[in-house]
């Protein structure tokens, strides 16, 4: 557990693909997504807050503070960040850096923060994310709280929406993962992929 860090579970999507509703509430090989992605990064942050919209009632059994949007309108993982950056900056101030962890991913490494603190101290980057099979995710990255007035600026004043768009305005660094003996940022969007997700727990992939 890194002390100044503070762990953002992005599920404030619309999850389309997968015929809507929350996506991280859905069992999978008996548990809800969300309880596989928290058990993963609970002991890798100091503190862990859930973004979310709609009733948070909904989320209670998991004992995490839910904050929705704090920008209208479903605009995407960038409004996600900034409500992650702005919650920490009020409730967690000891925490200089916000991880923001994807919740369909269920196999991202137990070491991911450990990783993108030691590549942004190597490379003095801005951001970090994590990267693999010659892709880049933006969703499991390493954010300066600091940064959450030019986010909030940049999506208020300019409509900004792109992640790519805002972090190529900083020093951005990569943590790079093999994807073999399979892509730890797999990520379960479809009604396939979450059958490609049981086979790989069946298996044994953790």
């Amino acid at each position: 557990m890194s002390p100044e860090v503070c762990g953002l579970l992005l599920a404030g999507g619309q999850s389309r693909r997968m015929g809507g509703g929350d996506k991280c509430l859905r069992v999978l090989a008996g548990r809800t997504l969300l309880d596989r992605i928290i058990e993963r990064a609970r002991p890798q942050v100091q503190q862990l807050v859930l973004n979310a919209n709609g009733d948070p009632a909904r989320f209670e059994s998991f004992s995490l503070p839910v904050e929705a949007d704090h920008i209208a309108g479903f605009a995407g993982p960038l409004a996600g960040i900034l409500t992650g950056m702005e919650w920490a900056a009020e409730h967690a101030p000891a925490c200089s850096w916000l991880i923001s962890f994807a919740t369909d991913a269920p196999f991202f490494p137990e070491n991911l923060v450990t990783r993108l603190l030691e590549v942004q101290q190597q490379e003095k980057a801005d951001i970090v994310c994590a990267a693999s099979g010659g892709r880049d995710h933006p969703v499991f990255a390493l954010w300066p709280v600091k940064l959450a007035a030019a986010l909030r600026f940049a999506m208020e004043k300019e409509d900004l929406r792109k992640v790519d768009v805002f972090t190529a305005r900083y020093r951005l660094a990569r943590a790079v993962w093999p994807t073999e003996p399979f892509d730890p940022f797999f990520n379960a969007n479809r009604p396939e992929d979450w059958a490609q997700a049981e086979r790989l727990l069946a298996v044994g992939a953790t």
